[in-house]
């Protein structure tokens, strides 16, 4: 399973499944990262965390904690 945590910048993927329980799942599809999503990855923070990508046409920084949360296909 590819987590967005994997993801190399400038890559684009689709997001196919949202982990995770409650308040967790719901504030990242709250968001707008869904199923059927397409994210791209903008930049990566010098130590790793966050890592800011482009969803839905705006730019989001996801720490990495929630971004291994979000499984992607290529």
């Amino acid at each position: 399973m590819d987590t967005l945590k994997d993801v190399k910048i400038g890559d684009t993927v689709t997001v196919a499944r949202v982990h995770g329980e409650g308040p967790v799942k719901r504030r990242i599809m709250d968001m707008g990262v869904t199923k059927g999503t397409s994210i791209h990855v903008r930049k990566v923070a010098p130590l790793g965390d966050p890592i800011e990508v482009t969803v839905r046409g705006y730019e989001l920084s996801i720490r990495k904690a929630d971004a291994e949360n979000i499984e992607i296909t290529r």
